[in-house]
């Protein structure tokens, strides 16, 4: 692997830890450096980190938030 494609990884813990848990990808990135924007973001779906991904968690968490604020409503009408 290029030494500043090694450097980049290292830099960010995310992508350490991907590489280590997908070693096809060192392979990939050793024999095609200029993938390392797929790789980047391959990790982010892994890791569910894309902008989707955190607005799906956002949107569950409100509609948690809504359900236990019905909840306590309800409760303390019935009291």
């Amino acid at each position: 692997m290029r030494k500043e494609v090694r450097q980049y990884v290292q830099a960010k813990p995310l992508l350490q830890r991907f590489i280590r848990e997908q070693p096809r990808w060192y392979r990939q990135l050793a024999r095609q450096p200029g993938d390392l924007q797929s790789f980047e973001l391959a990790a982010l779906h892994y890791y569910q980190q894309t902008i989707p991904h955190k607005v799906e968690k956002i949107t569950s968490s409100l509609e948690m938030a809504s359900l236990m604020l019905h909840m306590f409503q309800s409760m303390r009408q019935s009291d």
